[in-house]
């Protein structure tokens, strides 16, 4: 399929799925397909400063509305089902006219579950075979749910490592797979790992803000209140590739970096304090940094993450409304961190990918 039309799509919850989407675009591009990305709002800003090169179409998100509390996140989600499904309806239905504008070869959907087609290729790309919901019927709901769309594409590719429950344990490794072929590709970061020479660290403290509103301004809130007590060198970045505000403060601020920028000062930095988002997660701990997970509230499968890790000694968390950073700042610095050896997506993998699909 060299040569051949390949779409890409992420779902707009977050930045996440955007940003993973990131070293399979260039593996495609290094194996001379021509790449094609739909997207809208931060994940269309993001896209374009990282692929000047690329048409980006607009492709309208689900527009997730989240809940200021924990609690009531699970049942404002349940509240916009019904506009879910019908924005899966309406993507379905633009592809098909994306498809034949562009001679479309091949679509690659990033948890859009609209983004399937009856008479081309279609790759679904979900870490969350498991939808960690907070009730156990709850889950087996949502994963009936979730395994009817994804059995409408043609191959499942599980950003994880495939043995022993790899880094998302339940999430990726479930005890039924879909009906569909499943691979799992490694683990997706837009980084490479270079070893920092002589530990010549710039910043103590790295902190990554990102996910969907109103907790990433929540959570920006707290960490700017509280390390204005905090004297060390700290950098924040704010996750927000759209704005240009300055906001004063004695640490560094920063609205977004592009990902060779990011790579750099998140190695130039001692520790690194961000959510347990799943990409977040997995391009920190490809650069084996030293990290401080707080779960979005209400997020059950980043809660579960978080957990995990911690209790394999690969991170240190603790919940949003129990954030103290002077106090917790010194225990992160005392954590017996555990190494960890991960398996990365390389264009290598994406060969073997294809060869097996």
């Amino acid at each position: 399929m060299k040569g051949k039309n390949v779409l890409i799509a992420p779902l707009d919850w977050g930045l996440g799925h955007t940003t993973r989407c990131i070293p399979i675009i260039n593996a495609l591009i290094i194996n001379q397909y021509q790449v094609i990305l739909a997207a809208s709002g931060k994940s269309a800003v993001l896209l374009k400063k990282e692929f000047p090169q690329l048409t980006i179409l607009s492709l309208p998100g689900y527009h997730i509305q989240y809940a200021k509390s924990s609690g009531g996140l699970p049942f404002k989600l349940l509240l916009q089902i019904p506009k879910i499904l019908r924005a899966i309806q309406q993507e379905h239905t633009q592809l098909k006219e994306i498809v034949q504008q562009y001679s479309i070869d091949w679509i690659i959907s990033d948890n859009r579950f609209g983004l399937y087609h009856r008479d081309i290729p279609c790759t679904f790309i979900t870490h969350q075979l498991t939808i960690m919901a907070p009730y156990q019927w709850l889950r087996k709901w949502l994963q009936r749910i979730n395994y009817h769309y994804i059995n409408r594409f043609n191959n499942c590719w599980v950003p994880d490592m495939a043995h022993n429950g790899g880094l998302a344990g339940e999430l990726s490794h479930p005890k039924q797979l879909p009906a569909i072929p499943v691979q799992y590709m490694g683990l997706l970061s837009r980084f490479n790992y270079s070893p920092l020479p002589f530990n010549e660290y710039v910043y103590d403290y790295c902190i990554l803000l990102s996910g969907p509103e109103p907790q990433r301004t929540i959570l920006e809130h707290i960490i700017l209140q509280q390390i204005a007590q905090i004297d060390a060198r700290i950098i924040v970045l704010r996750g927000l590739p759209e704005q240009e505000k300055v906001i004063p403060s004695k640490h560094t601020i920063v609205t977004h970096l592009p990902g060779h920028e990011l790579q750099k000062v998140i190695m130039q930095s001692q520790f690194v304090i961000a959510r347990s988002g799943y990409t977040s997660v997995m391009e920190l701990l490809s650069l084996q940094k030293k990290c401080f997970l707080i779960p979005t509230p209400g997020q059950t499968e980043q809660v579960y993450l978080a957990e995990r890790l911690a209790v394999m000694k690969i991170c240190f968390t603790t919940q949003q409304q129990h954030i103290n950073l002077p106090e917790q700042l010194k225990l992160l610095e005392h954590f017996p961190f555990q190494q960890f050896e991960p398996e990365i997506f390389t264009t290598q993998q994406l060969n073997l990918l294809l060869q097996n699909r």
